[in-house]
């Protein structure tokens, strides 16, 4: 029997391969785009929905970003099986359907909950499309494109940060909310035509058995497990039992998966992936960099607005210099990972992060803009874009026909996880250092009172009363003095953030450093060129 030919690849990225990549970076920077976007809104909504005149807690407003995140969590573990037994083409065109059903079906909410409602269908939909489109990518490029391919897929994760807050407020601003959900109709519909026309057909596996077990156990347990980190900013604390009770029944659900899916032959999530070294490496460092990189990106633009009073829109504007930093390395680092073990400059994007984390750590009320700020910023993008992708692109390379699929979606769940644990602690890490200073416990007593109509009220509060006799009565000293520990605060975060980005060199070192070596690699009953380590 003949041995079936391992596919070739052009060495240069060709037309045809372009063509796909734009399909899929219109579809994940729709979702991606989303996630800042509704940030942005969550002010209005408590207005927006207000209950009797009364506005709504900012904790029941934020469900509209917890829903859509938890959706996210419970889609994504199916994704690897749905696309072998679906064609990753029909899926994406699925997936891409049901978001922007979802969008246009937000826009019509009547009430929180509607909302809500309706950002768990969009999830569903956008769980799906970055898995995919990492499959998709990777199945186009071959194993030795990967690097400049998934350079070109980190545009729409970088555009996310940056454009969410800019287009999102602008909207509002200029609009009104609806349409941060509507501008997803043209894009959407764009989308699929395109995806259409422009996706290869690819055949589907409908031989495989569905894990029911596997999906029972894992999706609510993963959902379960980010219901309660997601809890943790509103409650203040680990200790919480909205916090603990859905984390702790998460983390059983999760760890009973685990012990199942060596049992099936086509498990929902295939860990035995983790056999392959490189693989495992990769994971594990973007782990740790996710959570500590993202945990502190959320610091950045909450300082412009609540301590130098910036809007929401120059926030972003802003913030763009560390997406321009990473426009500028990521090509570079996207070809390098092509030609070079990722090992051998990886450690230096970190270096940069770190650095730059660290330089954060010593901010204050009145730290120059174009002095310090926007040049650390920028230094931390350079450090970005040669970190992030490269790490994915590793993790990737050394896998072959459905695997693709499978790892994608591990990748996907680890960068969930990860980033929600990084914004849950350094969320609650900013909260305690609040909650430890008088003057920004008066401030926030001071703006309660003032959004309730009763400004008068917070002169009645202990921890006002307090704060203007330890400033001597001046509300203008007062102003200043909180001003001053809330940049404490965000500096004594940021310097636990570097801590944390310095960890990432531990797994980091163990990333590959010799050369990857094409070898032929059993798959389906056949055999098909894969790389692999040498020793």
């Amino acid at each position: 029997m003949a041995t079936p030919a391992a596919p070739e690849y052009p060495e240069k990225i060709d037309a045809a391969v372009l063509k796909i990549a734009g399909c899929v970076i219109l579809g994940v920077i729709m979702s991606i785009l989303d996630i800042t976007v509704v940030n942005v809104a969550l002010p209005t909504f408590q207005t927006t929905f207000a209950d009797n005149g009364q506005s709504l807690d900012y904790s029941t407003v934020a469900w509209t970003v917890t829903a859509y995140t938890l959706a996210l969590a419970t889609v994504i573990p199916l994704t690897g099986w749905a696309a072998d037994r679906f064609g990753t083409k029909r899926l994406y065109i699925l997936a891409l359907g049901l978001f922007t059903v979802g969008s246009v079906l937000c826009a019509t909410a009547g009430s929180i909950e509607m909302l809500i409602g309706f950002r768990i269908l969009q999830g569903l939909g956008g769980g799906m499309l970055m898995p995919l489109g990492m499959t998709i990518l990777t199945h186009a490029a071959g194993p030795e494109r990967m690097g400049r391919l998934m350079a070109i897929l980190g545009v729409p994760m970088l555009l996310g940060p940056i454009m969410g807050p800019i287009i999102g407020g602008w909207l509002i601003d200029h609009a009104s909310w609806h349409w941060i959900f509507l501008i997803n109709l043209p894009l959407g519909i764009t989308a699929i035509i395109y995806a259409f026309f422009a996706l290869p057909n690819d055949e589907p596996h409908p031989s495989e058995t569905f894990d029911f077990l596997g999906m029972l156990l894992m999706s609510p347990g993963l959902a379960l497990f980010l219901y309660g980190i997601s809890s943790i900013p509103g409650e203040g604390t680990f200790a919480s039992a909205k916090v603990l009770i859905p984390m702790l029944i998460g983390v059983a659900l999760i760890v009973a998966f685990i012990f199942h899916t060596f049992r099936p032959e086509h498990p929902l999530l295939d860990l035995r992936l983790f056999k392959n070294r490189n693989l495992s490496v990769s994971i594990i460092t973007m782990f740790l960099f996710v959570a500590a990189f993202f945990g502190g990106l959320l610091l950045v633009p909450t300082y412009f607005q609540q301590v130098r009073g910036e809007s929401v829109t120059m926030s972003g504007v802003i913030v763009a210099a560390q997406g321009i930093g990473a426009m500028v390395t990521m090509p570079l680092a996207g070809a390098l990972a092509d030609k070079i073990p990722i090992g051998r400059f990886v450690p230096i994007g970190l270096l940069l992060i770190t650095g730059g984390m660290f330089a954060m750590s010593r901010i204050d009320e009145n730290t120059s803009y174009w002095g310090y700020l926007i040049p650390v910023l920028f230094v931390m993008g350079l450090g970005m874009g040669a970190t992030m992708m490269p790490i994915m692109t590793s993790a990737l390379k050394t896998l072959r026909g459905k695997e693709i699929a499978r790892g994608s979606t591990l990748i996907n769940i680890v960068q969930q996880v990860g980033s929600s644990m990084g914004v849950a602690i350094m969320s609650v890490i900013l909260t305690n250092h609040f909650k430890n200073s008088d003057a920004v416990t008066a401030g926030q007593a001071i703006q309660k009172a003032t959004e309730q109509g009763h400004p008068e009220l917070a002169q009645k509060d202990p921890a006002v009363i307090e704060a203007m006799r330890s400033v001597g009565g001046s509300a203008a000293k007062l102003k200043d003095l909180i001003q001053h520990d809330m940049a404490s605060a965000f500096g004594s975060t940021f310097l636990v953030a570097a801590a944390l980005v310095a960890l990432t060199f531990i797994p980091a070192f163990f990333l590959p450093r010799k050369p990857l070596e094409p070898v032929a690699g059993p798959e389906d009953g056949g055999e098909e060129e894969v790389p692999v380590l040498m020793h």
